[in-house]
């Protein structure tokens, strides 16, 4: 059964992680391979999980050596990212090279995290928005970098971890109305989320 809560107990201290950081890196970059999904031309999900989550704790706290003082507030930020066991979560990123039609984009995607859902099984599951902070501006203008969970009945469950089963990935949004099909490679590694 996957972990479901990173403690301060599962980060590793910087000395040791240092020696082992380009291995540990490898092998959480394999995991994640068969984690991200492109949906339109400027859209891609990295689905989270336990090792994701665990990695980008150890990093920050690697990175920004802010020592034992820093680990709580980094597991504050990224728990919730860490599946539940009957949901799917996921990072979305909104990459746009050029800054001028970033920010025109940008500018006409307010409220994209609402609009995110998985099909499965002739059933719709809706994204909602990581309640941490809200990500699109006042003026309207949407966050690059997005959080959403995908909250699963058993039954959708079952049906997403049938094998070959068609998952389809997108969004509603007005103004980006893309979808893809989820490979089967990703599916069969995203159910590893569940149970």
């Amino acid at each position: 059964m996957a972990k479901r809560t990173l403690t301060e107990a599962d980060i590793i201290p910087n000395a040791e992680y240092a020696r082992t950081r380009m291995e540990w890196r490898r092998k959480i970059t394999d995991k994640k391979r068969h984690r991200r999904v492109d949906v339109g031309p400027y859209i891609t999900f990295y689905f989270e999980c336990y090792e994701t989550m665990w990695l980008q704790v150890q990093e920050m706290v690697f990175i920004e050596k802010g020592g034992a003082e820093q680990i709580p507030g980094e597991l504050e930020a990224y728990n919730p990212l860490v599946p539940n066991g009957s949901e799917l979560t996921a990072t979305f990123m909104i990459e746009i090279d050029d800054p001028i039609r970033r920010k025109r984009i940008l500018d006409g995607l307010g409220g994209i995290e609402e609009t995110a859902f998985l099909r499965v099984g002739g059933e719709t599951i809706a994204g909602k928005p990581e309640a941490d902070a809200d990500r699109t501006s006042a003026a309207g203008k949407a966050s690059s970098v997005q959080f959403v969970h995908f909250p699963f009945t058993a039954d959708q469950i079952a049906a997403f971890s049938s094998s070959n089963a068609e998952v389809i990935l997108g969004f509603t949004h007005p103004n980006y109305r893309h979808m893809t099909v989820v490979s089967e490679a990703t599916r069969a590694e995203l159910t590893t989320d569940f149970g």
